[in-house]
């Protein structure tokens, strides 16, 4: 089945939009077609659409060629072939960093963490922008945008100042205020509304209803914008020297990411990149916000939404939009979904950084946490391969860490005051 749909007044190109071998949209629910556009919803069932393509032959020696950023992969993404070639932040190719440290302190064998605080804004969210963004400039948009709980923010306004294009970004007024000011820096049009981001995200697409020029990359452009989420694991399963991980911890806020890594573990083997079993696939989510770990543990398929209580604001989406899909993709692979108290999460940060000297922000904290959780309980293998995600730089969120931690004392400039203290410990 085909389904037609209103075309953005900005697309002006008769033989439609040039997204490499993308070839269609396709509902996730009802499996209906739909042409490349600026669509989200499948107008039968109102199902969310996905990007379809023909991928055509795929090589380990082709993404290697490729520069040492997401655009490497760029055949598996819906982005024109010269994407490299147009001003963009250029994300991705974090390290992979051997936890050996953190892995002895849990007991693990053998531990790798995705460091993608490493990106130009400092988390995973410049892959999906640098996405959105390239598939918004070929939809024909000028105006980039999107409401955010953060992250997201930094990445939109980044991205479109290197665009040299206008942007606005929507975000809860009670963010962390290092997030706000790392986005209003770039020049967005920064908006704070009173009330939390689900409130952020119904404005958002109200907005995007009037603004047929502007590209809300979470909103009409999201198809596209969820698809730069794969690069987090072609990256991982290259970095591992192009083998499947047995077991990865993801944190789940709308639960793009933890969907979208499984969906490039599944191509790159259909594709015969690489061969092996799928990873067990765990979510990583905060008890001040957790409707897909409650669904999770209570069997149910449906997610019921929740008010976000939690200091890992990154994460307080209290209707997810993947939500019953990251249910699918962790029951389908023997994995899971669980979720720590703020306490937890601030303890997560703070192991984390006094094993592996990585400073992860309060959904780093939750991932290891919920790492710690399910080995605890014997819920992961502790055998296994394991590949956890930290997603952002803990610079990001100052203000849940810095009551626990400090100086260990104030002294007077003399060697007898120093040894005094350190004597105490």
């Amino acid at each position: 089945m085909t389904i037609t749909h209103p075309s953005a007044s900005g697309v002006t190109r008769s033989g439609g939009p040039d997204l490499g071998r993308a070839t269609h949209l396709s509902c996730r629910e009802c499996g209906a077609d739909v042409p490349l556009g600026p669509h989200y919803a499948c107008l039968e069932c109102f199902g969310p659409l996905e990007v379809a393509y023909d991928f055509g032959a795929v090589t380990r020696e082709r993404i290697e060629s490729g520069p040492r950023s997401i655009w490497r992969y760029r055949d598996l993404l819906p982005v024109p072939a010269h994407v490299a070639d147009i001003p963009n932040t250029d994300p991705g190719f974090t390290p992979l960093v051997r936890a050996d440290n953190l892995a002895r302190e849990l007991g693990l064998k053998a531990l790798w963490i995705k460091n993608d605080a490493a990106n130009p804004t400092h988390s995973f969210k410049d892959r999906v922008v640098a996405v959105a963004l390239a598939a918004a400039r070929e939809l024909g948009f000028t105006v980039l945008a999107c409401p955010s709980t953060g992250n997201l923010a930094n990445a939109v306004a980044a991205a479109a100042a290197r665009a040299g294009i206008r942007s606005y970004v929507f975000i809860p007024s009670n963010l962390e205020q290092q997030k706000i000011t790392t986005s209003a820096v770039y020049g967005t049009t920064l908006v704070a509304v009173d009330g939390n981001y689900d409130d952020v995200n119904r404005l958002a697409s109200e907005l995007a209803g009037e603004h047929e020029d502007w590209a809300f990359v979470n909103v009409n452009v999201r198809p596209y914008y969820a698809e730069g989420s794969k690069t987090l694991g072609y990256e991982t399963v290259e970095q591992l020297g192009w083998r499947l991980p047995q077991q990865v911890v993801i944190p789940v806020a709308s639960g793009a990411q933890l969907v979208k890594v499984d969906k490039a573990f599944r191509e790159l083997v259909d594709l015969g990149v690489v061969e092996g079993e799928q990873p067990a696939i765990f979510g990583a989510q905060a008890t001040g916000c957790a409707p897909v770990a409650e669904a999770f543990k209570s069997g149910h398929d449906v997610v019921r939404p929740v008010r976000p209580d939690t200091i890992a604001k990154s994460l307080a989406i209290g209707n997810p939009a993947d939500g019953p899909y990251v249910l699918d993709v962790t029951r389908r692979t023997g994995g899971a979904v669980d979720d720590v108290t703020d306490d937890e999460v601030v303890e997560g940060i703070r192991l984390l950084a006094r094993t592996e000297g990585i400073f992860a922000e309060t959904a780093g904290g939750v991932t290891v946490a919920v790492l710690a959780k399910l080995l605890r309980e014997g819920k992961l293998d502790p055998g296994a391969e394991t590949v956890i995600f930290n997603t952002g730089m803990g610079l990001k969120t100052l203000d849940a860490v810095a009551p626990v931690v400090g100086p260990a004392g104030t002294i007077a400039p003399t060697t007898d005051a120093f040894h005094q203290l350190v004597s105490a410990d």
